[in-house]
């Protein structure tokens, strides 16, 4: 776990769709990306594109991920082994699919709040700290 005095995030999937797609708890989201240090892992910008892929298309999903590429964010593009182990443990022990385990291993080793829509992540409530969003 990562130290320092300035308050983490990480966002998950369904929190850069609510801010892209102005839903509730966007507001969050935007202050965050404005005045927190924000975290991004490889895989909410792979999950991002799928969905907008299957869901708009490849133009649309293209621009959405540059969109997402401007962000005032760090991105985490490398999975190391402390990462793996602590995904597979996560994935092992809690119903999340392969990807939120990552986000949530990633969030786990950085120290930051893991934001979200997603129900899955509700059981990790004591080991990884969340800022749950509405969820519609």
């Amino acid at each position: 776990m990562r130290g320092g005095s300035e308050e983490r995030y990480v966002l998950d999937t369904s929190a850069c769709l609510a801010f892209l797609q102005d839903e509730e708890g966007a507001d969050e989201v935007e202050n965050i990306l404005r005045h927190k240090k924000c975290l991004l892992p490889f895989v909410v910008l792979l999950e991002f594109y799928y969905v907008t892929f299957r869901e708009k298309g490849e133009e649309v999903a293209d621009k959405r991920y540059a969109m997402l590429k401007s962000l005032n964010a760090e991105f985490l593009w490398e999975i190391d082994e402390p990462i793996l182990l602590t995904a597979g443990r996560i994935k092992g022990q809690y119903r999340l699919s392969l990807a939120d385990a990552i986000i949530a291993a990633f969030a786990k080793r950085e120290g930051a709040v893991l934001v979200h829509k997603d129900p899955e992540f509700d059981p990790l409530k004591q080991e990884v700290p969340q800022l749950a969003l509405p969820r519609e």
